[in-house]
């Protein structure tokens, strides 16, 4: 499930809800479902990089082939 943010446009409180794609979050304020989601800030560079690093090798472990390289 992945993590997104919200603003409720009823009482203007800002949350984050783990949300799976049928389902609509509420307000844990006001209990509203008039919602906008929010667009989420990048992650930083300097950490993006070494996640992705960590993923391809545990990709590569696991034999998939998302890690192919040719050469």
């Amino acid at each position: 499930m992945p993590l997104y943010s919200y603003r409720c446009t009823g009482c203007d409180a800002t949350f984050e809800a783990l949300v799976r794609a049928s389902e609509t979050p509420v307000c844990p304020s006001c209990g509203s479902e008039d919602l906008q989601r929010l667009l989420s800030m990048p992650a930083a560079e300097g950490k993006s990089g070494e996640l992705v690093k960590r993923a391809r090798a545990a990709a590569g472990a696991a034999g998939h082939l998302s890690n192919f390289r040719k050469g």
